[in-house]
C-alpha cells in the first residue's frame, strides 16, 4: 500500500507541495509526517524517484539562498524603515458603504441566513477603525560584526579560524612534543642504568680505591688473554 502511495507524490500539484514545504524550512521528519509516511520511506523515495528528490532539493535551495541574502544584507551598511501607525475611526459614510457591501456579499453566499446572523457577521468582519500611517523613521544600521565573523570563519576557515582554538591547538602540540621528549629521556636513563659500564661506585677511602683499580686491571688483563 505504501509502495503504491509514492505515485500520488509524483503528481505535479503534490511536487509543488513538497517544494513549498521544503521552502518553508520543514525538516524531513515533518515533511514525511505531512505525507503520511515515516521518514525512512521518504529517504528511500528521495533516492529512488528523482522527481521527489529534486522537488525537495529545489525548495531547500530557495530557502538557503534567501537566508544567505539576508545574512549578506546584515553585513553591509543599510537603512531600516520604521512606521508608526494610529488607529482612527472610519468616516461614517465610508463605514456605512463597507457594511452594506459586506451584507450584500454575505447574502449571496448565505441565502438562508437570518437578518440577525447577517448583522453579527457584518460586525465581526467590518472594522470600525482603520490603521493610518503617522510617521516613518529611517535609521542607518551599521554592519553586523557577528554576521561578518560568522561568514569569514565559514568561507575561509584556515585564514579566519577562532584564535582561541588556534592557540589551544598550538599549546596541545607543544605539550605533546614536550611529553615525547621526556619519554625519550626517561627511556635513555633506563637504558643507561642497565649498562654496567655506566655503574657509579662510591669509595670511602684511598686504600679501597687502589684495591678497586687493581681489581679492574686484573679483570682487563684476563679478558685480553
Amino acid at each position: 500500500m505504501v509502495q503504491a502511495k509514492y505515485k500520488q507524490w509524483l503528481d505535479t500539484d503534490n511536487l509543488t507541495k513538497l517544494r513549498s514545504w521544503a521552502r518553508e524550512g520543514l525538516k524531513d521528519t515533518q515533511i514525511a509526517q505531512n505525507m503520511g509516511i515515516n521518514v525512512g520511506t521518504l529517504y528511500k523515495w528521495k533516492n529512488k524517484y528523482s522527481e521527489i528528490g529534486e522537488a525537495l532539493k529545489k525548495g531547500k535551495e530557495v530557502v538557503d539562498a534567501e537566508i544567505e541574502e539576508n545574512l549578506i544584507s546584515t553585513m553591509k551598511k543599510h537603512t531600516l524603515k520604521t512606521t508608526t501607525y494610529a488607529m482612527v475611526k472610519k468616516d461614517e459614510m465610508v463605514l456605512k458603504a463597507e457594511r452594506t457591501k459586506f451584507m450584500n456579499m454575505y447574502k449571496l453566499d448565505h441565502p438562508d441566513a437570518t437578518k440577525n446572523e447577517i448583522l453579527i457577521a457584518t460586525a465581526e468582519n467590518v472594522d470600525v477603525y482603520e490603521r493610518i500611517a503617522q510617521r516613518q523613521v529611517v535609521t542607518e544600521v551599521d554592519p553586523n560584526v557577528s554576521s561578518m565573523i560568522f561568514w569569514l570563519k565559514n568561507r575561509e576557515p584556515d585564514k579566519y579560524r577562532d584564535q582561541t582554538f588556534k592557540k589551544l591547538n598550538e599549546a596541545q602540540a607543544r605539550k605533546a612534543i614536550a611529553e615525547a621528549n621526556i619519554s625519550e629521556k626517561q627511556l635513555k636513563a633506563l637504558e643507561d642504568a642497565d649498562n654496567p659500564d655506566n655503574a657509579t661506585v662510591v669509595v670511602d677511602d684511598i686504600s679501597k680505591l687502589k684495591e678497586l683499580i687493581d681489581k679492574n686491571a686484573d679483570s682487563s688483563t684476563k679478558q685480553g688473554d
